[in-house]
């Protein structure tokens, strides 16, 4: 798998996470909903995410 289909999973399963958290456990997890969302609005107007920096970093391949 390539690095856009990684971080594709990872923001998918995190934000589900968080929802379903924040549904089971405490309200507050939605922040980091939030912060997840604030995250890929940056990345598309910087084009920088540090999800790609990491993944990289662990060797996953580009294409």
């Amino acid at each position: 798998m390539t690095i856009n289909r990684y971080l594709r999973l990872i923001a998918g399963t995190f934000i589900l996470l968080s929802l379903a958290f924040a549904h089971w456990w405490h309200p507050a997890w939605l922040w980091f909903t939030a912060f997840i969302g604030f995250n890929l609005l940056q990345s598309g107007v910087t084009n920088w995410c540090p999800m790609i920096t990491l993944l990289r970093n662990l060797g996953v391949p580009e294409d």
